[in-house]
């Protein structure tokens, strides 16, 4: 895999507001998003030659999107099955296509409605068409809070974590929404307001939850050569993997970690995703981590190499991941705070941060950073890129 490192970039960037009801459809929302990341790139729509996506849950695939923003054909497209854990997947692959001659121009997007139309883990519909529902449907046991508690409590009774570590994780990501514009959560809190939030599923209080937003954002991935003449500074994806493996529930207990429920199966990807980069956990300057739930960004800490196994809860404690911090982490507030957008707005906050047009919530200095998506619970499967500024 290491055969296309540096060979494509992020060119263009692309939001639509987030909220918790857009009054538009999904489709509407990935037009949007899609058109806003081709003129941050400098392109137009009839440069677009490959379009990919991800799905669960709410969506609108690239055979729709194409003919909505007036393109007569794409030459590849990807519209891949998963939630959060393959988010990043879809642009190795994109990148893959680049560095092959497949595709010249691929815009990768994600479009929801995951507040105001199909809410994970919502009522009134069927469960998820994925094998392993039918080992948890007879208990009701259909929420991710639920799902990802279980495991939050496994890493407490392992190693003593606390509330509060959880809580600074909290607390932390809503600084630096305060300094983002586009978040929806921008009022500070306090170690005191996130422990006062109402439980939803212990361990897990309101503020350990991501936001269920109405939103889209979108990448532009093309050539190296190519993106050196466009608008901004090219963001090289100089590392880019995915793994899937036996971490489903029906196999608790053959995973990366065998009994051990606290290793996620980022543990088995970083190894090769440094490798592919030519990097190592010493050399990421930001970090925008998938913070479904302030536990899986703890998790991640330990799996991707930042701290000794056990001791992501008093690392992510010690001030660690402030903006001023030793690694800085979700520099825009993450899903916690600024939205969830299902792993791709991470992405986009890379990108602002290596090209240095972040504002207020600028890492001075950063050069290299680190984008992962769900660690490789519920679902067995997990993806990340190491991202370079080509300057």
């Amino acid at each position: 895999m290491g055969t296309f490192r540096d060979r494509a970039a992020i060119a263009g960037v692309g939001y639509t507001p987030f909220s918790k009801d857009s009054g538009v459809s999904t489709l509407t929302l990935a037009v949007d998003a899609v058109l806003a990341a081709l003129d941050d790139a400098g392109l137009d729509v009839d440069d677009v030659d490959a379009l990919a996506t991800h799905r669960v849950g709410d969506s609108t695939p690239p055979w729709v999107v194409a003919p909505a923003l007036g393109l007569p054909e794409v030459t590849w497209y990807l519209d891949q099955f998963g939630g959060g854990s393959v988010s990043h997947s879809v642009i190795g692959q994109a990148a893959m296509a680049v560095a092959a001659g497949v595709a010249e121009t691929v815009v990768c997007y994600r479009a929801i409605n995951a507040r105001s139309e199909f809410r994970m883990g919502g009522t009134g519909r069927g469960p998820a068409a994925i094998f392993d529902v039918q080992y948890q449907a007879p208990y009701g046991y259909f929420a991710p809070p639920q799902q990802f508690a279980m495991y939050a409590r496994a890493h407490m009774n392992a190693y003593g974590t606390t509330h509060e570590q959880l809580g600074h994780i909290a607390v932390g990501q809503r600084a630096n929404a305060a300094k983002n514009p586009r978040a929806l959560k921008r009022d500070p809190i306090t170690l005191d307001d996130y422990l006062s939030s109402r439980w939803i599923a212990e361990p897990f209080r309101l503020l350990d939850c991501c936001l269920e937003t109405d939103g889209a954002c979108a990448v532009v991935v093309t050539s190296r050569e190519r993106a050196r003449d466009l608008r901004h500074v090219p963001v090289l994806i100089s590392g880019a993997a995915w793994a899937g493996g036996d971490s489903f529930f029906s196999g608790a207990g053959s995973g990366p970690g065998g009994t051990d429920l606290t290793v996620t199966e980022a543990a088995r990807l970083a190894p090769r995703l440094y490798a592919m980069a030519g990097a190592g956990p010493g050399d990421i300057d930001v970090a925008e981590l998938y913070d479904c739930f302030t536990y899986s960004v703890l998790v991640q800490l330990e799996d991707y190499g930042f701290c000794p196994k056990g001791e992501g809860g008093p690392y992510a404690a010690s001030g660690a991941l402030a903006l001023d911090g030793e690694l800085p982490v979700n520099t825009h507030g993450g899903f916690l705070s600024e939205g969830y957008v299902h792993g791709i707005n991470h992405v986009a906050e890379a990108v602002a941060q290596l090209r240095g047009t972040a504002g207020d919530r600028q890492v001075p200095g950063a050069e290299v950073a680190l984008s992962t998506s769900q660690p490789g619970y519920v679902l067995a499967g997990t993806s990340a890129l190491i991202l370079r500024s080509d300057t």
